[in-house]
């Protein structure tokens, strides 16, 4: 088994479930960790072999684009995404953090992070 990280993948979007966020947006940081057997593309060489990163940064960044209320629907849509789309892929870790959320506080960011397996 081996582990792919893709590390504060920085969007702006829209999430949240004021109205004023929906018009201004925020900064937003993703964090996504995938496990799977990465042997064989070892061996091979290939990235046929593998899981792409390139494409778990896309599936990241689409999802991130649509609006949803809750950090917890966006997390939701983006692990059944990568499970979907990438048959190597045998669990998904994903923490969606906001950051400087509205919360009448100093506050950096808050993370939802879920976790699916196969």
């Amino acid at each position: 088994m081996g582990v792919i990280k893709l590390k504060n993948i920085k969007v702006f979007s829209y999430h949240g479930c004021l109205d004023e966020e929906s018009k201004i947006g925020s900064e937003y940081r993703v964090d996504l960790k995938v496990h799977g057997d990465l042997s064989h593309s070892a061996k091979t060489d290939n990235l046929g072999d593998t899981i792409d990163y390139v494409h778990l940064n896309k599936i990241v960044k689409e999802e991130m684009a649509i609006r949803s209320k809750l950090l917890e629907t966006v997390a939701e849509r983006i692990l059944n995404r990568v499970l979907d789309e990438l048959i190597m892929v045998q669990k998904a870790k994903v923490d969606v953090s906001k950051i400087n959320p509205p919360i009448g506080g100093n506050v950096a960011m808050v993370t939802v992070s879920r976790t699916k397996s196969r």
